[in-house]
């Protein structure tokens, strides 16, 4: 369930970016520092009937910058994805989700460093899911925050 106040934002995590739109990848999940995002099969079939790694690889990226925009006020920071990584573990035959959630400590650490220093790296492991709750992929990667420029527009309002 994506709670009313994220809504906006479940919508603009996708459409803001024509290639993950493509893909029909679906917020199912959304409230403070909370994120559940599936990768639907189809359409994202390869040429062996399984699913495609690009895919798999657009769903582990995008929630570096959405738990962001759930954990923090909208606008006050810039996700900057640094380097991400993808160790593919078994075929992906069904849709695939991620899950990912903070800590409201963890999160008020991160933003103090980016408000001290003017920005903030944090890491994130996790693992990509079929239907069965098997593993199928797991990423691992850094991400940045920084403070919104004054002047540039909010894409998340």
């Amino acid at each position: 369930m994506i709670e009313e106040k994220y809504r906006v934002l479940a919508e603009a995590a996708i459409e803001s970016v024509p290639g993950i739109k493509r893909t029909g990848i679906r917020v199912l999940d959304l409230r403070e520092r909370y994120l559940k995002i599936l990768m639907p099969l189809e359409g994202n079939i390869n040429h062996v009937g399984m699913m495609y790694a690009g895919s798999l690889f657009t769903l582990g990226e995008l929630p570096g910058g959405v738990i962001i925009m759930v954990s923090y006020e909208p606008g006050k920071f810039v996700p900057i994805v640094k380097e991400v990584g993808i160790r593919f573990r078994r075929p992906a035959l069904t849709d695939v989700t991620l899950e990912l959630e903070w800590t409201k400590e963890h999160a008020d650490k991160i933003e103090a460093e980016a408000l001290e220093k003017g920005k903030a790296d944090f890491t994130l492991d996790m693992e990509l899911k079929d239907a069965g709750g098997e593993a199928v992929a797991l990423v691992n990667g850094i991400w940045q925050i920084r403070p919104m420029p004054q002047g540039m527009a909010n894409p998340f309002k």
